[in-house]
């Protein structure tokens, strides 16, 4: 029996947006009738419902901002998301009954000849015996959405003059299909969650694990709002932080195109997704589709992947910081030179190119320069993130070389001037000459691009912006004249240039490709990266080289937790506390419990104090790494990019304590 339009009223509440999150555009559009709308219009244009007003001034009513229309031969991403167990009651019941309605419509006939389009019009609806066409969205500057079915042989009536138009497509979703889904999830509950078709997924495509369960639960992400809750990550098998980072993964898709990647990986008879490996076959179907649209990544271990996320990235997601390094030449803004240029904007100057791609390029700068220390540091010899190293570093001096690249250098010093003029004297007086004219004074050396700031509402000017050219920045008088300019505040780009091309940075690098630690080895366990220093020190001491290895460790390593270095050295519980206890018993280290340490044992002296995601540790450990702590005595700093490589490092250290400088 045919649901009434009241029907679906009782359903169609804002649950409704919120149901179809991440599928639908303009979401902010949406209101309530939305279910109600959409069923008069396939009514309308089956000739099986009337306006109330004269013909072509009332319509079947808006649905949000006419995105909706997507879902003609595309039904298949509902059906999905409706028939997925982490999908909360309350938006499955919306799902199924947008199911149900659609099943009666002639959205889910094969045989309807159905195109999309827009149209110069302001009419809502026409209709006569060559067809129908309905307007499906907001009128933006006389111009509509619209939808229309072919009756006859003839053109079917139009709104108006048609700008563009497409047939819709043909995919999984009859009327038979959708009406058997909606009865086995009402007769059997959702899917069973299978993880072994995550697995499948992930490794045909290379998503990390989070993407690949919110993708196989329907496409889910951000605009799923309110996000997943407890109950849906625990289906899901995602910790909050997978959660996050696994819609990040995703965010980069537009409802378009999780459309396109969802909509026909159901099979044929959907009573199948509930059989065994039911859902391998949507993975499968999924892989498939995403590879055709966007090919797939190297496939990394689950535990660098994990460990990944736990930095907690803000620009990227894990799996586009580990793809930078095991594929970085696919990879946006990596992929090819940028040429650059500067830009007016309401906010002021600011650096363009055609592409936007200059935006993901410093993603990837500031995400992944800054933690390159912590792969070579924390993952083991033979990891493909780590192994992508050298190469990925390669590849960035290369873009930093192109002559086209404009990246950002920060504000000019205090007391250096307020505008661009009062830095003519060190950059000279030539103007920027852009493919836009600057609404600012500007100077460009060649080098340097200086700009004034922008005039804010109260008639503010903020301080110049300062700019440069990485492939003229080296060891001249331009060169030296920006750094001084720069000097002592927040430099932007500058610094990751500078260390990308200086000797720390190669040492690394040389020390990954020499493979000179065994595959699955650690860098971070001196046993095995610096035993000579470790032989040293325990011929010193008197103890043996597993308390040896763990006192450098303690003495260098930021976060010698007892999960890393059980992990680095491959030790059990009783292996690590017995050279921990040779440690306390010589006086080297003393026992407590302090917060967020995940150890036991600590160097004496003081201990600095730090809050997520900052890592609390010694004070003397701080100075040796160089640290700086906040103006409140905390630790409230990012990690300082590396000056050594561990093997010296741990010399080093061990060099302070024979002086007689050590911690005490």
């Amino acid at each position: 029996m045919t649901k009434t339009t009241d029907a679906w009223a009782a359903l169609d509440d804002r649950g409704v947006v919120p149901a179809l999150g991440g599928l639908i555009d303009g979401t902010g559009m949406w209101r309530p009738g939305a279910l109600g709308a959409i069923e008069r219009t396939g009514r309308f244009l089956a000739g099986t419902w009337d306006p109330p007003g004269p013909e072509g001034e009332d319509g079947p009513g808006i649905a949000g901002e006419g995105s909706w229309v997507r879902f003609i031969g595309r039904i298949g991403a509902v059906a999905l998301r409706a028939a997925a167990p982490s999908t909360r009651p309350e938006r499955r019941e919306r799902l199924l009954a947008l199911l149900e309605m659609w099943a009666e419509s002639p959205f889910a006939d094969p045989g309807a000849r159905l195109r999309t389009g827009i149209a110069v019009t302001e009419r809502l609806a026409v209709r006569d015996e060559r067809g129908a066409a309905v307007s499906v969205g907001w009128s933006g500057k006389g111009r509509r959405q619209f939808v229309d079915l072919r009756t006859g042989d003839a053109e079917p009536p139009g709104l108006g003059e048609i700008e563009e138009v497409a047939e819709v497509p043909r995919g999984w979703g009859s009327a038979e299909q959708l009406r058997r889904l909606v009865a086995l999830v009402r007769e059997r509950g959702p899917v069973p969650w299978d993880r072994e078709a995550v697995s499948l997924l992930r490794e045909r495509t290379g998503l990390g694990r989070p993407a690949a369960s919110l993708a196989l639960a329907g496409m889910l992400e951000r605009m799923y709002v309110p996000f997943l809750d407890d109950q849906e990550r625990a289906t899901l098998r995602l910790k909050a932080a997978e959660a996050e980072d696994g819609s990040s993964e995703l965010a980069r898709l537009r409802a378009a195109g999780r459309l396109e990647l969802v909509a026909d990986v159901l099979p044929d008879d959907p009573a199948e997704l509930w059989e065994p490996g039911g859902m391998r076959g949507v993975a499968e179907r999924l892989a498939e589709a995403w590879r055709a649209r966007y090919g797939a990544r190297t496939v990394v271990p689950e535990r660098t992947f994990n460990a990944v996320v736990e930095l907690g990235l803000l620009r990227v997601s894990a799996a586009e910081f580990c793809a930078a390094f095991t594929g970085p030449a696919a990879e946006p803004g990596l992929s090819a030179p940028l040429d650059t240029w500067i830009k007016n904007s309401d906010y002021g100057p600011l650096v363009t190119d055609a592409q936007w791609d200059i935006v993901r390029f410093t993603e990837r700068l500031h995400s992944v320069v800054p933690n390159l220390g912590w792969v070579y540091a924390a993952l083991p010899a033979g990891d493909p993130v780590r192994e992508g190293a050298p190469g990925l570093v390669r590849l960035l001096l290369e873009r930093l070389d192109h002559p086209g690249l404009l990246l950002r250098a920060g504000h000019p010093a205090a007391g250096l001037g307020r505008t661009a003029a009062d830095l003519h004297d060190r950059f000279g007086f030539r103007p920027y000459a852009g493919p836009e004219r600057l609404d600012v004074a500007s100077i460009d050396d060649g080098l340097t691009v200086v700009t004034d700031g922008a005039v804010d509402r109260r008639g503010y000017q903020g301080p110049p912006r300062l700019y440069f050219r990485p492939a003229f920045y080296g060891d001249d008088e331009r060169s030296r004249t920006l750094s001084a300019v720069t000097a002592g505040f927040h430099r932007e780009d500058l610094p990751i240039v500078e260390w990308l091309r200086g000797p720390a940075c190669a040492r690394i690098v040389e020390r990954i490709e020499s493979a000179s630690l065994p595959a699955g080895a650690y860098e971070s366990n001196p046993a095995a990266s610096a035993p000579e220093v470790v032989a040293r020190v325990a011929g010193t001491l008197g103890i043996d080289e597993d308390a040896a290895a763990l006192y450098l460790q303690l003495l260098a390593l930021p976060a010698p937790t007892d999960r890393n270095v059980r992990t680095w050295n491959g030790w059990k519980a009783p292996q690590h506390q017995k050279a921990a206890g040779v440690l306390v018993e010589r006086g080297l280290v003393t026992e407590d419990t302090r917060p967020r340490a995940g150890r036991k044992v600590f160097l004496p002296g003081e201990w600095v104090h730090a809050k997520k995601p900052y890592q609390p540790m010694e004070a003397w450990k701080a100075e040796l790494i160089g640290l700086r702590r906040s103006y409140n005595g905390r630790l409230e700093n990012p990690l300082p990019l590396p000056t050594r490589t561990l093997p010296e490092l741990f010399a080093h250290a061990w060099a302070l304590v024979e002086k007689g400088e050590g911690p005490a």
